[in-house]
């Protein structure tokens, strides 16, 4: 191991088992009306002498060194709890969170999961476990526990679709509850024809299976106008919210409802976005 990457993990194993990771929280809306649907939780963290680190270097560190379910029995345990507090403050809202296909590979991850939720009495329908599309193959070979996941309730989400390899076929075979379009193909709608047919077709194909589309990485008006259009259910990304806080989001779902019905025409979300 490089020193630099021993450093890294040593950090990293610092920081899961002395509570110096935190959560924060990214809003999902659903384009008919601008209501939160759901956060994704997004895992962070801030090392007094290596800065902030971000998750595309600690994951793989984490599934690489048998720490990824650790993190992944820290992380549900967080956003659960958190779940109880919202709750508390009269907000209900499903949580979203990006699982490793490794933790699959447990047969009692499902059972895990759902004793997890009864403990703190979450309901099971209000959590959504998000899978990379790149992990799909050997998923593929893990139906039963993702079968199992949806008997319990629990939602799964594809992630960064388009971008893997995973077949149609797959598509069709694997338990989805929602499909997440890449935000490479919503950062060119509109000025590639390929970009607005795939993002059309995967749509289309996702309602005809019954499966929610979710636009991620939306940032400017005109992508949040062409999702729209497509025929995107729930949109997600920094015009709607910058990852924020737990104790942000009440606050945030409060002004995000009065400047809602403003992002309805052209010239009232030119003004809208010169104020945020």
């Amino acid at each position: 191991m490089r020193k630099d990457e021993a450093r890294l993990l040593d950090g990293f194993v610092r920081a899961l088992r002395e509570h110096r990771l935190h959560m924060v929280y990214q809003p999902k809306v659903a384009l008919r009306d601008g209501s939160l649907v759901r956060v994704e939780a997004l895992v962070r963290w801030e090392d007094p002498e290596l800065g902030a680190i971000q998750p595309s270097r600690f994951v793989p560190l984490a599934e690489q060194h048998g720490l990824i379910d650790e993190l992944t029995q820290w992380g549900l345990r967080t956003i659960l709890r958190q779940w109880v507090d919202w709750c508390a403050h009269k907000l209900d809202t499903c949580i979203a969170f990006n699982i490793s296909a490794l933790s699959l590979q447990n047969l009692d991850f499902p059972d895990l999961v759902e004793r997890m939720c009864r403990g703190l009495k979450v309901p099971t329908d209000r959590l959504v476990l998000e899978l990379t599309e790149g992990a799909t193959q050997p998923l593929i070979k893990l139906i039963d526990t993702l079968t199992r996941f949806r008997i319990k309730g629990i939602g799964l989400a594809i992630d960064d679709f388009g971008t893997g390899y995973s077949s149609l076929m797959q598509l069709r075979q694997l338990p989805f509850t929602e499909v997440k379009i890449d935000q490479a193909f919503v950062a060119d709608l509109g000025r590639s024809r390929d970009c607005d047919l795939i993002v059309r077709s995967i749509v289309e194909l996702a309602h005809n299976l019954g499966l929610t589309v979710t636009a991620e990485g939306v940032e400017t008006i005109e992508q949040l106008r062409l999702v729209k259009e497509l025929g995107c259910d729930v949109v997600q990304g920094y015009l709607i919210a910058t990852p924020i806080a737990p104790e942000g989001l009440l606050p945030w779902r409060r002004e995000f409802r009065k400047r809602w019905p403003a992002m309805l025409t052209d010239e009232k979300l030119a003004l809208w976005a010169q104020e945020t």
